[in-house]
């Protein structure tokens, strides 16, 4: 019998499931302290938490430990990476909370509409305040939704009978699955500009860390409100204090950089705080329970692993071409345009990469959406793809090209009215070294994707990479590297630049203006981290 430990307030369909299949004997214990229970039960075979801290002290009071799973998505208080030191897979349960979390949403923005926190105990203490708590309808609303990925679907689809203009932001949704929810796809920028509310809802890493800040703040409706049942880093604290009163905002939060007791960084910021009650649910508490017995059973009886989160990479694949996979997917995002809808994502894999395509499209998919883990395996890649109204081809591959241990990754999207969009690029591992062999119909390029580079796509004529050269070394930046080939039909031309520092925004919108590019952006790669 294999022994699971439940230290946590979790439904006992955890213990029922698990114990009905006849393998499992289950310890639920939510009242004795965690680091006791390890103590008591060194044999735990599987750790089943919510939001407890699973510390190397804890994996190591724990000798027979093989998997932990979270009831729940977020695992940011599991120690993963030492726990695949230690040969454990951490699995999560995603989804399970989602129904929870999109009705809270609505629930806040009702309860602040109309003021029904003050005015409960003012009509209990006699009080008649009526004109105090004129309040605001929803419908004929504008609501903005920053991330559409389970949540955000349940969002929209739990506002639709509130007679409200849904508009949502999403690097990778399509076009297609975003029009069946009746969401008008939108830049960032212009959902922040059009919206009354604004709810978000995207993991919390680093593209993401700060990613509601003073630049956004400045463009946001006035009188608008923004909803947090995220993660709290989203969101620039000091840059919506500065600009909240004057821009007469609301802010409704529920989530806090620590689940405990003591004061709150933005008690006098938020008009509504919770406790992070978003998956503070019966409904929710049960499905994570089962869906955590399941995944157990499934993963010991059947070997299904979708929900791993701290893959290990598999024996012969270099752990560079992960990197590399990541790469080409980000630059790929950036070539066919941010605000660009997906429609469809090709894969080629050459030489001895063919048996390990299914190990690098996870990457790629982390590196076109935030809401991807990129620890996740193949079948949930898909699956997301397929959620999103994305489809995917892996297609077969010509080893006479001698692409020997390459990665040809192509994107399809829809732009504007619907105009396709088609980028390509191509790259491999040499030596340990990242290199981006072709970019669409520029080859032989041979570029180095790490550190500060900018990118730029313009019509070939002479003198102008002279120009670019020239207003970098005006403003104190200094060029390591360049690649500029022009295209077979000599008509485009690209210049790849290696520099020192980052370029700043206005520099290159200056620089793209001067010399009429079509496509330019800059870009920051280093040991794992894309922060373009």
């Amino acid at each position: 019998m294999k022994k699971v430990l439940v230290p946590t307030k979790l439904n006992r369909v955890v213990k029922d499931t698990l114990e009905a299949q006849g393998s499992y004997r289950v310890v639920q214990d939510d009242a004795t302290e965690l680091r006791e229970l390890v103590t008591q039960h060194p044999d735990t075979y599987a750790l089943i938490v919510r939001s407890e801290k699973v510390t190397p002290e804890i994996i190591d009071g724990l000798p027979h430990l093989k998997v932990i799973i979270r009831a729940g998505s977020g695992y940011n208080t599991i120690d993963a990476k030492y726990a695949r030191r230690k040969g454990i897979d951490v699995m999560t349960t995603p989804g399970a909370n989602a129904n929870a979390v999109a009705e809270e949403v609505i629930a806040m923005i009702l309860a602040d509409a109309r003021h029904l926190v003050a005015a409960d105990p003012s009509c209990r203490a006699g009080k008649w305040e009526k004109k105090s708590f004129m309040g605001r309808e929803l419908a004929g609303k504008t609501v903005g939704i920053v991330g559409l990925g389970a949540i955000g679907q349940l969002v929209a689809k739990r506002l639709s009978g509130f007679d409200v203009t849904l508009i949502g932001f999403d690097p990778v949704i399509s076009s297609e699955r975003a029009a069946s929810m009746e969401v008008e796809l939108v830049s960032l920028t212009d959902l922040f500009e059009r919206s009354d509310y604004i709810t978000l809802h995207i993991p919390e890493n680093e593209h993401t860390r700060g990613l509601v800040n003073a630049s956004l703040l400045s463009v946001i409706k006035e009188g608008a409100t923004i909803v947090n049942c995220a993660r709290a880093g989203i969101i620039n604290e000091d840059d919506l204090r500065a600009i909240k009163a004057e821009k007469k905002l609301r802010f409704l939060n529920d989530v806090y950089p620590k689940d405990a007791e003591g004061p709150k960084s933005v008690a006098d910021l938020a008009d509504l705080m919770l406790p992070h009650l978003g998956a503070s649910t019966a409904e929710a508490n049960f499905k994570a329970a089962l869906h955590a017995a399941e995944e157990l059973i499934e993963f010991d009886e059947k070997g299904i692993s979708s929900y791993i989160v701290n893959r290990d990479i598999p024996p012969g694949l270099d752990e560079a071409f992960g990197e590399l996979a990541f790469v080409l997917a980000r630059l790929a995002r950036h070539l066919i345009g941010k605000d660009s809808k997906l429609k469809l994502i090709e894969t080629s894999f050459y030489g001895s990469l063919k048996p390990y395509g299914k190990w690098l499209l996870p990457p790629m998919v982390a590196a076109l959406s935030e809401e991807f883990d990129r620890s996740m395996d193949f079948a949930a890649a898909v699956n997301y793809l397929k959620d999103m109204g994305v489809d995917f081809e892996d297609r077969e591959t010509d080893e006479r090209k001698g692409f020997e241990s390459s990665i040809t990754l192509d994107l399809t999207a829809t732009v504007g009215n619907d105009l396709l969009r088609r980028t390509s690029v191509r790259g491999t591992v040499t030596e340990g070294v990242l290199m981006i062999s072709r970019i669409s119909d520029f080859h032989s390029l041979y570029f180095e994707p790490n550190g500060h580079s900018v990118v730029l796509i313009y019509k070939d004529r002479p003198g102008v990479l002279g120009r670019i050269g020239a207003a970098l070394a005006d403003a104190g930046i200094n060029i390591d590297d360049v690649r500029n080939p022009h295209d077979s039909k000599c008509e485009k031309s690209i210049a790849i630049l290696k520099v020192n520092q980052a370029v700043p925004p206005d520099l290159l919108d200056t620089i793209a203006a001067d010399i009429e590019a079509e496509t330019w952006f800059a870009m920051h790669y280093s040991s794992g981290v894309d922060k373009a």
